[in-house]
């Protein structure tokens, strides 16, 4: 259904810096660099970072939010703390979240520059 999703960023290498840590701890690398744009992926680029020279901070309440999925609850952790060792800001720690049909376990992080980025995984046990 979504083949990508991008990003606005103010800084092109502390969103790198960012991205490269919490991304890679679900297994997405940095597949292309280019002058204003890097691209992450497994094997294509499914997210992109784009620089908005002049961004202001995505406010909170702008309601911006990506989830990505991640393997397993070990991953969401690993996501959590790495984004948060490279300047992110804990929107939500790991844990188990209220959910009607599934067991739902996540994580929440702001990057730098506002946008949320979530991880989540669906246990089995």
């Amino acid at each position: 259904m979504i083949d990508h999703v991008s990003v606005g960023v103010a800084d092109l290498e502390r969103a790198t810096r960012f991205y490269e840590a919490a991304l890679g701890a679900l297994g997405l690398l940095r597949l292309v660099t280019r002058p204003a744009t890097i691209g992450f992926g497994k094997t294509y680029p499914e997210f992109w970072i784009n620089l908005r020279k002049g961004m202001a901070k995505v406010p909170h309440e702008a309601g911006t939010h990506i989830c990505l999925r991640a393997k397993t609850t070990a991953e969401v952790d690993a996501f959590h703390a790495a984004a948060v060792s490279v300047g992110g800001t804990s929107d939500g720690a790991p844990g188990l979240r209220p959910h009607d049909r599934v067991k739902y376990y996540a994580a929440f992080v702001l990057d730098p520059d506002g946008n949320r980025i979530e991880a989540v995984t669906f246990p089995q046990d």
